[in-house]
């Protein structure tokens, strides 16, 4: 019945329904698999999301590769043709796939031609159910996860991570408050075993969101229920807390990226405080409007850093807001003066009402065209599955319109209201500082060999 329902939904679609990305057809199969069907605008292609609720978050830190790992290991082919004979399958229905590993989940993202869709989803579901895995696959994914992470971790490289100096601003502050992992997760000690359990656990259809934007097959739906619906449900897992920050950190530190040079990098960063309504709306307002006082600032203003921005960043269960800015190394006191003279500016006289109204109009006004063709779309999807309900997702441009300018300035003074902390990168070394040490060196050496020679005649 579900299937001849959205069969005529299909037939029955009018164009200006077809093009409100926001309503879509969605509903749980008996398994507990969800799945979101949205006809596309482009024919002939289909783009297919497969997110899977299991994520880096959901590890100690010692396993965190343990999902990362599962994800290359689920290519390692489905018969004796092994990885090869799966990617040639792939590319004989004419279609491509990848997968990636975030915090938060793994997500199977494929684009492939509408005429094959029903094939490609074949192909999906026995990497699902029939991949084979064996030590030699599990060795080979895990020098392939290695080289992702940056190559083979030395002692080294743990030293630098452990004083702090291997990560980047950002990265080392939710170290030092407690809300990221100080040293990298390493694979050599992940057993099969362990992965089995990880699959069993995790890759449930009611652990699992299926998304299909495009041409859709009229006979989509049954096709799914018949297939996807076949998988066996498990007991949800319980994914572990977000951790919060448990420890104190400097609100000022230097630190060192590379040897010698004459750049810097400023980081300014400040924990987001909470907002009952309109959080991420509210934030990216307050983005856009950084990015331009940022701009009128440092740029235009003093002419100290072509490009300076602002970011947003997630670690643990904290959100973070940062003002950085590529510098001249000289030029790091007038940045850091700049920067809290704008920091009590704003927190004295807010947001500048004018500025405010039309930046909100241009966030606006990009949600028309911020999101064009079925794969964008799916992506789009699979970013916003939190905001879905009742066949429709939240509209952003609605809940932008509804972020008003007295809630972003009580937002802004929450975020701005303590010093934050202050990290800056620069190498070691400026270039007069490492030509004069050489000249010194060299001078040092020239005078140590005249008073060795002047020792040997006496």
């Amino acid at each position: 019945m579900r299937g001849l329902l959205f069969a005529l939904f299909l037939l029955g679609a009018l164009p200006a329904v077809a093009l409100d990305r926001f309503q879509v057809e969605g509903y749980a199969l008996p398994n507990g698999m969800q799945l979101v069907l949205k006809p596309g605008s482009e024919r002939g292609h289909v783009a297919i999301r497969l997110v899977v609720g299991v994520g880096l978050d959901d590890f100690s830190c010692a396993d965190k590769e343990l999902p990362h790992l599962l994800e290359h290991l689920l290519f390692s082919g489905v018969d004796e043709t092994g990885e090869g004979g799966l990617e040639e399958r792939m590319q004989s229905l004419g279609g491509e796939w990848n997968a990636f590993t975030s915090n938060a989940d793994t997500t199977f993202v494929i684009e492939a031609p509408a005429s094959n869709q029903r094939k490609v989803l074949d192909l999906l579901m026995a990497l699902l159910t029939r991949t084979r895995i064996d030590e030699k696959a599990l060795e080979a994914a895990k020098r392939v996860v290695e080289r992702e992470d940056g190559g083979h971790y030395t002692h080294l490289q743990r030293w630098l991570d452990r004083q702090d100096l291997g990560h980047k601003a950002s990265n080392q502050l939710a170290v030092e408050l407690g809300l990221r992992c100080a040293e990298r997760a390493e694979v050599e000690h992940l057993t099969l075993a362990r992965l089995e359990h990880v699959r069993k656990a995790w890759y449930a259809p009611n652990n699992m969101t299926l998304i299909v934007v495009g041409d859709l097959d009229r006979l989509l739906p049954a096709y799914l229920e018949r297939t996807f619906g076949q998988l066996e449900p498990v007991e949800p897992s319980q994914h572990e807390p977000l951790p919060q920050i448990r420890y104190s950190a400097v609100t000022k530190r230097n630190l060192i990226h590379g040897l010698v040079g004459n750049g810097a990098k400023l980081h300014w960063l400040f924990p987001e405080p909470v907002l009952d309504e309109q959080h991420d709306e509210t934030f990216d307002l307050l983005k856009d409007y950084l990015d331009w006082a940022l701009y009128r600032q440092l740029r235009l203003a003093r002419s100290l850093s072509y490009g300076p921005w602002t970011e947003r960043e997630v670690f643990g269960g904290v959100g973070f807001f940062s003002l950085n800015a590529d510098l001249a190394r000289e030029d790091l006191p007038q940045a850091e003066e700049a920067l809290e003279e704008l920091r009590q500016n704003l927190l004295k006289d807010g947001l500048d009402p004018a500025s405010f109204m039309r930046i909100k109009r241009a966030a606006i006004a990009h949600q028309s065209w911020a999101v064009q063709g079925n794969s964008a779309l799916a992506d789009y999807y699979w970013g916003a599955l939190g905001d879905y309900e009742d066949g429709r997702f939240a509209n952003p441009a609605l809940r932008l319109q509804s972020v008003s300018l007295d809630q972003a300035n009580l937002a802004l003074r929450e975020l701005l209201k303590d010093p934050g902390y202050l990290r800056i990168e620069k190498p070691l070394l400026s270039d007069d500082e490492f030509v004069w040490g050489v000249g010194a060196l060299l001078a040092v050496l020239v005078l140590g060999l005249v008073a060795w020679r002047l020792r040997r005649r006496a």
